[in-house]
């Protein structure tokens, strides 16, 4: 009989054997975000075949699934099956005989790269600066640029006053553009520790000639100090010279060799996409609007500061092989240099032509072939609204529920389904949506098995009732699963308390502790 369970030290042993490993957290995020191992990726059941097929691309990969005693990684099982998925196994024990094997928890998420941050700032002594000093300086209108390494969304909701959004990978490209004159100090931020460390240690990495360094604990840090953010700020890097770019580009090579990154050329891309064996990851780190205008076949965009942040969120499969493509050779090897150093073999492609970026487009997630299911429109749903007992199920994430929705729609998680049909009063017949329709396609039938009455999609989803111009109702109106869908950040949004602000730098300081009593990480810093 085949064995149907991994256990704690397969995982471990394959870990430490540099092998593939996708082990994967099928519980949503917010409980993800209270203990899971080191190198878990979250792909929840309730989104499980949207984001499985990029997350873990190859199908005969060794997937290993737990949950927390939810009941959720048997279905799971039988979706990833159905997906053709090969080698899919539960974890022994689930999270509990993880723990009970004596492995290490961790909290929070994207937490790889956040304790390799640490780990930069212990060895690297990382240069800081106090948020009051930080103030001191700008308040005096010394010689400072603070570059904010967040994404522009981000930096837009919150800011340091005069940061300039340059985000993680273009900080090495961009800064000697943003502070030519090499008395002019450059201060790095982000919301809280990891991108204000990673991108200072980029341009201390790459030799620029400025005093440098961190705003300590970012706007975190800021705000438990007293002083105030701007909010809704624009300023963005500028284009850079020819003479900028060719510094640039011989300063990140020069960091990516010494990382150990790995070189590529186009014949070498085409040779690991047809391999069987080997999961090959192709990440396009330069800006979306870059991204859009041009990319490989294939490449998937992640702006490579982000991609640092995030690694497991893109590269869910850990010991894959990483190769990265950028048009200025700055670019990626920086992305690279960091990646190398968290342990992963990634090579940059060297040979790239402007005529290799043939694709155009956003990137869209490759799913599976969808349910043929029947549509209707918004007026028509909104006429059996009108005249007939329906229930509506939306199925996007609970913040864009509580910003606007479908008045009179239940907010569903797809996981929670037959708990959540429980508290919507029962009807004739049920309408699904989400923003797109995407996802609530992948309930239909679970509804329908469910509830034993006819069950629609709305076509183009919640985005169609709103191109109507119908009636929108926001706020927690009609919650019929717990908000579990993501877990709030202490740095994100204007409100979050202090104490929550202090708890998460607490727990950040901790993490090269941890990092070193769990012993898998295989990280090595320049």
């Amino acid at each position: 009989m085949t064995q149907s369970t991994r256990s704690f030290a397969d995982i471990r042993n394959a870990l430490l054997a540099g092998e593939e490993v996708a082990l994967v957290d099928v519980r949503e995020e917010a409980p993800f975000a209270e203990a899971h191992p080191l190198f878990a990726a979250n792909i929840p059941l309730s989104k499980l075949e949207l984001e499985v097929l990029s997350r873990i691309p190859r199908r005969d990969t060794a997937i290993t699934l737990y949950d927390n005693g939810e009941g959720l990684v048997q279905p799971a099982l039988a979706r990833l099956a159905d997906l053709g998925y090969s080698d899919v196994k539960a974890l022994e024990g689930g999270l509990q005989g993880w723990r009970e094997a004596g492995g290490e928890l961790f909290i929070d998420v994207n937490v790889p790269s956040k304790a390799f941050g640490e780990l930069v700032e212990h060895h690297r002594h990382t240069p800081s600066l106090a948020a009051e000093d930080v103030k001191q300086l700008l308040d005096s209108k010394a010689d400072v640029v603070v570059l904010d390494a967040r994404r522009f969304d981000e930096y837009q909701t919150m800011s340091i006053p005069t940061g300039v959004s340059v985000p993680g990978a273009e900080l090495v490209l961009r800064a000697r553009e943003l502070a030519p004159d090499p008395k002019t100090r450059i201060i790095v931020n982000c919301a809280g520790r990891t991108r204000s460390i990673i991108g200072t240690q980029s341009l201390v990495n790459a030799g620029l000639p400025n005093p440098i360094c961190a705003l300590r604990n970012g706007t975190i840090g800021w705000l438990l100090a007293g002083q105030t953010l701007d909010h809704g700020q624009a300023r963005r890097f500028p284009a850079v010279s020819d003479k900028t770019l060719a510094i640039a580009r011989a300063d990140a090579r020069n960091v990516a060799d010494k990382a150990g990154v790995k070189r590529g050329k186009r014949n070498d891309l085409h040779a690991w996409q047809a391999e069987t064996t080997r999961t090959t990851y192709l990440f396009d780190v330069r800006t979306p609007e870059e991204f859009e205008a041009g990319h490989l076949p294939g490449a998937r965009s992640t702006p490579g500061g982000q991609l640092v942040q995030e690694t497991d969120h893109y590269a869910s499969v850990r010991g894959a092989r990483i190769a990265l493509a950028d048009d200025d050779g700055v670019r990626a090897n920086m992305s690279a240099s960091w990646l190398a150093q968290l342990g992963w073999e990634v090579f940059v492609l060297d040979d790239l032509r402007r005529q290799d970026f043939s694709e155009k487009g956003p990137w869209n997630a490759p799913t599976p072939t969808p349910w043929q299911v029947e549509e209707i429109s918004a007026d028509t749903l909104r006429h059996w609204q009108q005249h007939g007992s329906v229930a509506v199920l939306d199925f996007t994430t609970s913040a864009n529920y509580v910003k606007q929705h479908i008045p009179g729609a239940w907010w569903t998680l797809r996981a929670d389904l037959s708990s959540a049909l429980r508290k919507i009063p029962a009807a004739e017949q049920y309408v699904l949506t989400c923003g797109s329709s995407k996802l609530a396609r992948l309930a239909v039938p679970e509804v329908e098995a469910l509830t034993g009455k006819p069950v629609f999609l709305l076509k183009d989803g919640t985005a169609s009732w709103i191109d109507a111009g119908l009636a929108l109702e926001s706020g927690e109106t009609h919650l019929a699963s717990p908000r579990i869908d993501r877990y709030r950040r202490p740095y994100e949004g204007t409100d979050a308390p202090r104490e929550a602000m202090q708890a998460y730098l607490d727990w950040e300081f901790g993490l090269v502790k941890q990092l070193a009593r769990d012993g898998t990480h295989g990280f090595n810093v320049i």
